[in-house]
């Protein structure tokens, strides 16, 4: 028999993908399994969990990528184990990113 005590649960749906540019992050969702966030600008993205994020007040700071959309900004995510369900804000300047939510 399969260990199972690390799934928390199981999602066959996630969001669909879209690039945001507002400060709303992700929505508050008790159902949420797992997510992601990725800066795809070229500015320091400041990511806070349960609050409202700043260049002062923020849990993570994700580097921007050398170029627009080029797949080198830093990402956060949280799959496994203990999730955070609650809204999750963003700050920048000219923030740009893309989450994945589950």
């Amino acid at each position: 028999m399969a260990d199972v005590t690390a799934i928390i649960c199981s999602k066959k749906l996630a969001n669909t993908p879209s690039i945001l540019t507002d400060t709303t992050g992700i929505p508050e969702n008790v159902n949420r399994g797992g997510w992601s966030i990725q800066n795809v600008g070229t500015n320091p993205l400041y990511v806070c969990l349960g609050g409202t994020a700043s260049s002062t007040v923020f849990h993570f700071v994700l580097k921007g990528g050398t170029g627009d959309s080029d797949g080198n900004g830093a990402m956060v995510a949280q799959t496994t184990g203990t999730v955070f369900t609650g809204a999750i804000s963003v700050a920048g300047t000219t923030p740009k990113y893309v989450v994945m939510e589950l």
